[in-house]
């Protein structure tokens, strides 16, 4: 959802429930300048997936997981293997 700051002002208990309730993004312009007002969980997701990939060695490992999942490198354990 895109509305400009005079629209979002004027009609903000709208757009704040449409997050909350709905999880939407709303993508608020004024002038040449953009802002999202989000749900808190997907702030925090975006901030710890930004924490973990600024360390090399933490994406890296991130990464191999994901390709080795994409490429059927895995064994499927039962919770009392573990």
């Amino acid at each position: 959802m895109v509305t400009t700051i005079s629209n979002f002002r004027a009609n903000m208990n709208m757009f704040i429930d449409a997050v909350l309730r709905d999880s939407q993004e709303v993508i608020i312009s004024r002038g040449n300048e953009l802002m999202a007002l989000i749900p808190i969980d997907e702030y925090e997701s975006i901030k710890e997936t930004e924490y973990l990939m600024s360390s090399e060695k933490m994406s890296n490992v991130i990464l191999k997981g994901m390709n080795d999942v994409k490429s059927g490198n895995y064994k499927i354990i039962d919770i009392d293997e573990l």
